[in-house]
């Protein structure tokens, strides 16, 4: 996709932020222009990682979430403030890439399922038809044959048509998996833990045998044919690859490790310590996963904070190199607000829409309604403290509670949410400060 259709794209879900959309949509198209180069070329031009300062609620963690799905790329949102120095009990900064590599191979295999999605539908029908009907002995007569094949055939067609899902069958459920620690053991210690577990018999064990539903077997069949179709080598290096050249990691409330220069204490083991653990890994460096050692050279780092008490200047000046890009994204106003409730592809209205579409309550909101509810959140953002469009959920709530809860006895209604009832749910609420602080 062009810098102009990501942009396009994102406009269908982020309000506003042009500045952040922009430089985010160069930076992806960078790397599609980086891969057709040649290859010497390839190695020297590095991803130009991004710094996104902005308040709470205005898009920053949406922007990079919508491009990672657009784009169907390995990535990972983490809290910086989560990690420790190595040395401190905690997770280390090398984590991350282990859980991305984890993101990377579930993509990968879901991409080679969908691939193989006929085999997969085959090896599944033949092994349900299969246990219903058991396959005759060898040396059967040609009769016996003739008449086995039609039964298959109509045994196909009823299958097809969902006519056996109620039946049950018995199948092989899949081996017990066991998990080592999460992505915060070194894959070498996973390996000896692995090791141990297989002398004591408690890995590649047969799974046992279990009564289900067709509808349910379909599933763990599936996941059987996956195993038995997919070369597990191939997915992980295609993994590592995808991670290695499309991999996007976003480092979300990074300000919370910076350390004010006011601060007189500096030994903060996740402050300053996780800065120059997260240096290596941002400039470039080898981690060792599961699925081999991969080169961080190429993965996109996108930071993001709020900077309230702290300023980007506050973090280690080799931190600060390394994110070349800075884009400011811009609190939002009642504008942009009514708009976040009215344009989005699945804008809050559709979504409290649908909710109470379940209960056959039609819910319809006057566009004054929409205007009121979009001036109360500014009006809630301006007395107490800035959360931007989150602010929406808080008053859309206090807004229907009581259509929420009377939804089952509401059947069938029409409910119109005009001016006059937003006026009546909100302005005692906004105008007692003390009260908009511990409700809204």
């Amino acid at each position: 996709m062009t810098p102009r259709q990501i942009v396009e794209y994102l406009d269908r879900y982020v309000i506003g932020q042009k500045e952040a959309k922009k430089t985010i949509a160069v930076a992806l198209r960078n790397r599609w222009r980086r891969m057709r180069l040649d290859e010497e070329m390839q190695r020297e031009v590095t991803p130009k990682n991004i710094l996104m300062i902005g308040s709470t609620g205005v898009g920053k963690t949406e922007i990079s979430r919508r491009l990672a799905r657009m784009m169907k790329l390995p990535f990972i949102k983490v809290e910086a403030s989560k990690f420790t120095e190595v040395g401190f009990v905690g997770r280390d900064v090398e984590s991350i890439i282990r859980d991305l590599t984890v993101t990377a191979l579930q993509l990968v295999r879901e991409e080679e399922n969908e691939r193989n999605r006929e085999k997969i539908d085959a090896y599944v029908e033949n092994k349900i038809i299969e246990t219903l009907l058991p396959p005759l002995p060898e040396g059967a007569s040609e009769q016996k044959r003739s008449e086995y094949e039609a039964s298959f055939a109509r045994m196909q067609e009823r299958l097809e048509r969902g006519e056996l899902d109620h039946l049950k069958i018995e199948v092989e459920m899949p081996p017990p998996s066991v998990e080592l620690g999460g992505g915060n053991v070194p894959p070498e210690m996973a390996n000896v833990q692995e090791s141990i577990i297989k002398v004591l018999g408690g890995l590649g064990k047969k799974g046992e045998k279990k009564e289900v539903s067709i509808k349910e077997a379909r599933r763990i069949l599936a996941e059987e044919a996956s195993r038995e179709l997919l070369d597990e080598e191939k997915l992980k290096e295609t993994a590592r690859q995808k991670v290695e050249q499309g991999g996007i990691v976003f480092l979300d409330e990074i300000d919370k490790i910076a350390v004010p220069s006011n601060q007189t204490s500096r030994q903060d083991p996740s402050k300053e310590g996780v800065q120059r653990d997260l240096l290596p890994i941002v400039e470039g460096s080898t981690v060792s996963t599961k699925i081999g050692p991969v080169n961080t050279d190429h993965i996109l780092f996108i930071a993001a904070g709020a900077f309230h008490l702290s300023k980007p200047s506050d973090l280690i000046p080799e931190l600060q190199g390394r994110f070349p890009l800075r884009v400011e994204l811009q609190s939002l106003d009642e504008e942009a607000l009514y708009r976040i409730l009215t344009e989005p592809k699945n804008s809050l209205v559709k979504q409290y829409q649908a909710l109470m579409a379940v209960e056959e309550v039609k819910l319809e909101f006057e566009d004054a309604a929409l205007r009121a509810i979009a001036r109360y959140s500014a009006l809630a953002n301006d007395k107490t403290e800035d959360i931007g469009a989150r602010r929406l959920h808080t008053v859309m709530e206090k807004i229907l509670e009581d259509l929420s809860f009377d939804a089952d006895i509401r059947r069938g209604e029409t409910v119109l949410i005009d001016e006059a009832l937003i006026d009546e749910k909100l302005s005692d609420l906004i105008e007692n400060e003390d009260v908009t602080r511990y409700i809204l």
